[in-house]
């Protein structure tokens, strides 16, 4: 065997042990990104190859948690992709206004950026008060970034850009004070929201939200991983929800698209039918 091909073997054997001893389930990844990600992990760390880093990654807590945060995407920014925060508030609030209170999953929020997002466009729309949003991700690591709700100064232009252009209705400046070289967000935008942990090749749906969105994470799974991840969707979705994904995702050739219609074209924001196709 090359040396490519036996870390292809030794990269299987650390997914299967990873999945056997935590519970992270990283089989169903796209192969090169997964690759990709891990081997530079591995030139940064003191190991010469994946065996190596296996007999410690098994068994030591705190590396593989370190291990865990250079390989999880965590791409994200503030009112990311404006135009689809538009769609939401011009297509998608006039329903959830509808309900006298409202639930929201946002599945692989990372650091809480578009998450925060939400909530600003919900508050502006007189939501407050009105809603619960669960912000879930596989990565406890950014998951405490993102309760803690602070964000780098420099970054906070670029943010009120992205705002304007999604029809943001006040001052991107009163949602955050600056300290620093540091945003501190509104407290009021974390009153309703719940930051939890969330594997979503392993666990549960979410039951009965008006609202899911998921967006730019299912570009790294695999088909069957893609799969499972649409049908918890489609389980925690009452009906006349809404499904958003990113731009790059879609519905389509796959088993819930059938109960679903997208709201606006090309806006890859999705309403769960009424009735239910078997």
């Amino acid at each position: 065997m090359s040396t490519d091909d036996i870390r292809d073997v030794e990269i299987r054997l650390l997914l299967e042990g990873i999945h056997r001893v935590y519970g992270y389930d990283f089989r169903d990844y796209a192969e090169a990104s997964i690759k990709r990600r891990l081997c530079h992990w591995l030139a940064e760390s003191p190991f010469d190859n994946f065996s190596m880093a296996q007999a410690h990654l098994l068994r030591e807590r705190p590396l593989f948690e370190a291990m865990l945060g250079g390989i999880t995407v965590n791409v994200t920014e503030m009112f990311r992709d404006p135009l689809f925060f538009k769609a939401v508030r011009e297509h998608v609030v006039p329903f959830l206004k509808t309900y006298p209170f409202v639930k929201i999953w946002h599945a692989g929020c990372a650091t809480g950026e578009e998450a925060y997002s939400m909530a600003i466009l919900l508050h502006e729309e007189g939501l407050a008060g009105r809603y619960r949003m669960y912000a879930t991700d596989i990565n406890e690591t950014v998951l405490q970034q993102a309760a803690e709700g602070v964000l780098p100064i420099a970054d906070m232009q670029r943010y009120t850009r992205n705002y304007q252009k999604s029809g943001g209705k006040a001052s991107f400046a009163d949602y955050y004070t600056a300290r620093y070289d540091r945003a501190i967000l509104s407290a009021a935008l974390r009153k309703d929201m719940v930051f939890a942990p969330h594997n979503l090749a392993v666990d549960a749906e979410f039951g009965e939200m008006h609202l899911v969105l998921c967006r730019n994470v299912m570009i790294y799974f695999k088909a069957p991983l893609k799969d499972r991840c649409l049908q918890l969707f489609d389980d925690s979705l009452l009906p006349g929800g809404f499904l958003c994904l990113g731009m790059k995702e879609s519905l389509e050739r796959h088993r819930p698209h059938e109960r679903y219609a997208e709201l606006a074209p090309g806006t890859r924001i999705y309403r769960k039918n009424y009735g239910r196709v078997d």
